[in-house]
């Protein structure tokens, strides 16, 4: 047990331990964004103009890869900016689809799930904005 925390405490491991955060980051929000911008019907459904709905997807693809560029060019302002980015859109998610149901399992009262998962990807956006994903070596 010992060999394994002496391995992951390496300066090498440290120094590549954003990069997990930041890769699910970008997944989800590119993925999520690209929908919005390739499904703009969908803002009927949330009750939102057309418009609100294609800026939050183009902000969500931009954040996305703002996480990525920000540990490949190791410019934490980009990664900071990322989730500051997205801190609004997870308060606007939990307060208009998944308040007040905790859980993330779909419910007849709350179908869309609860706000466990988006409770979670908020925190990482405030944790990414506060401290720009640094490494213990930067």
């Amino acid at each position: 047990m010992n060999a394994l925390f002496n391995m992951l405490s390496h300066k090498g491991c440290n120094n590549m331990a954003h990069w997990p955060i930041r890769l699910t980051m970008a997944g989800i929000f590119v993925y999520h964004g690209m929908g919005k911008l390739m499904m703009p019907a969908m803002a009927k459904m949330m009750g939102l103009p057309e418009s609100v709905w294609m800026l939050v997807g183009v902000v969500e693809m931009l954040a996305g890869v703002g996480f990525v560029l920000g540990g490949i060019m190791k410019n934490d302002k980009i990664t900071r900016l990322s989730g500051l980015a997205i801190v609004p859109i997870m308060v606007a998610a939990i307060a208009m689809v998944h308040w007040p149901h905790w859980s993330f399992v779909a419910t007849e009262a709350a179908p869309m799930g609860g706000m466990e998962f988006q409770v979670l990807i908020l925190s990482v956006a405030l944790y990414s904005a506060f401290t720009g994903l640094k490494t213990s070596s930067e």
